[in-house]
């Protein structure tokens, strides 16, 4: 039992170390991506892997980039499975993650999925990331990816994007 334990600690540590293609400073689990990790009954690695949409054009990548790095430290053998029996939420990202997020320049999503519905009303004075004004307007619903919206500080002047909260 001890040895699973240690496995198991092993594969999340590989697992933090896989950074999302689209945001490079956060990995897949900061983003709440990794549903699971459990060694089945043929021995073999099991992750379960939730994108951030069911359509994300990232996922083979992620897959690929997954079981690259489980191979390169000996964890063999390894499946990612695609597991879409929740559609993946904001609230599924760590508190480091959205911190990373803000130090990266990406203003982390505010308030809680449940909440925001299936249509957010963005608005004004979201906080600038850069010097924490809330003195922001919207300048776009979408920015370079569909979950992120575009705004600008009115403060520093600088474009920022806001992460969704999805």
């Amino acid at each position: 039992m001890n040895l699973i334990r240690h496995v198991e600690d092993e594969c999340w540590s590989v697992l933090a170390h896989v950074s999302d293609p689209e945001i490079p400073v956060l990995s897949v689990i900061d983003l709440g991506m990794i549903r699971g990790v459990e060694l089945n009954l043929q021995d073999e690695i099991v992750v379960r892997l939730t994108p951030t949409y069911s359509g994300c054009p990232a996922t083979d990548l992620l897959k690929t980039e997954i079981t690259q790095a489980f191979e390169e430290k000996g964890l063999i053998p390894v499946k990612v499975v695609i597991d879409l029996s929740e559609a993946w939420t904001t609230d599924w990202m760590s508190e480091a993650g959205k911190k990373k997020l803000q130090q990266y320049g990406i203003a982390p999503p505010q308030g809680e999925s449940h909440s925001c519905g299936t249509h957010v009303a963005l608005t004004d004075g979201i906080e600038c990331p850069r010097c924490h004004s809330p003195n922001t307007k919207l300048l776009s619903e979408f920015s370079s990816t569909a979950c992120k919206a575009l705004y600008q500080c009115r403060d520093c002047l600088e474009p920022f994007d806001y992460f969704k909260c999805i």
